[in-house]
This record gives structure tokens, C-alpha cells and sequence, in this order.
């Protein structure tokens, strides 16, 4: 991914999607949460092997917040695992990836995620999967024009 970037270099990657929050952080379904960071909670080995959190940049994480004022900023796991890790009360499954290819290629990225689900339910015909696609689509256009009036 990082060199799929690199051509083209954009100003700024925003990554979109949705995402399960943890039970006792009571998040609704399309609360949309700002990801000031992106955590890898499934890597098994410390810092010193391999890094395991991208931070967004403060510019990208402001403009997020003027685009979604009512929006939580938190860290965002990303994990394979239905049911979650215990490292991050917001988890999905690939923004670790994306924002570290994206560091890699020297371009900045943040993170937006809607939420569809508590982590601990594993029964996917109980998550908002409609309402969060919802909540992620509508906001988009907002976080991006802003984030493209910073970075341009």
C-alpha cells in the first residue's frame, strides 16, 4: 500500500469505515469517533520489535474535529478478532494498515469510524450495520472538505 501512495503522493489519505466500541465506553450505534491514533492489538510482540501505534497528525485530527464537533477522538484498535482485544475500547479490522502505509509513504492520514456494534456482542444480526453506514456516508463529505482546506 505504502508504494501504491508513493506515485501519486496524495496530500492526505481519510480513512473511513465502521467500527465495534466496547460495552462499558458507551458509544451508540453511529456515534462517529475521530481516530487520534491507529493501535495494531493483534501483533503479540512489544514496541522494540515492531510498531504497534500511528499517531494521526494534529492538523489532520483538528480538522476532523471542526468537521464532526460532537465526535469523540480516540485510539483505534485494529484487530481480527470478533469480540476484540483489551487494548483500544474502539476497534475495526484494517486502519492500523492503512495509516501506517500511509506513513511509510510520508503522507498524512487519519482515521473516522462509525459505530455499528459492541465489541463483546459476536452476533452479527444484533450490530447496526444500516445506521453506521449511514452516519459514515453523510459525514464524509464534511471531513474531507475539511481536511483538503488544510492540507492544500
Amino acid at each position: 500500500a505504502a508504494a501504491a501512495l508513493a506515485p501519486g503522493r496524495p496530500a492526505a489519505v481519510v480513512h473511513v469505515g465502521i467500527a465495534g466500541a466496547r460495552r462499558a465506553r458507551a458509544l451508540a450505534p453511529a456515534t462517529l469517533v475521530i481516530g487520534q491514533a491507529a493501535r495494531y492489538c493483534d501483533l503479540g510482540v512489544t514496541a522494540d520489535w515492531a510498531p504497534h501505534v500511528v499517531e494521526a497528525p494534529p492538523l489532520l485530527i483538528d480538522a476532523a474535529r471542526r468537521a464532526l464537533p460532537d465526535a469523540p477522538t480516540l485510539v483505534i484498535g485494529t484487530t481480527a478478532r470478533i469480540g476484540g482485544s483489551t487494548d483500544c475500547d474502539v476497534e475495526a479490522m484494517e486502519g492500523f494498515g492503512v495509516l501506517r502505509a500511509a506513513a511509510l509513504a510520508g503522507v498524512p492520514a487519519i482515521e473516522v469510524r462509525a459505530i455499528s456494534n459492541e465489541i463483546e456482542e459476536g452476533d452479527r444480526a444484533r450490530w447496526h450495520f444500516a445506521a453506521a453506514f449511514a452516519a459514515i456516508t453523510a459525514a464524509t463529505p464534511r471531513l474531507v472538505d475539511e481536511v483538503a482546506q488544510c492540507v492544500n
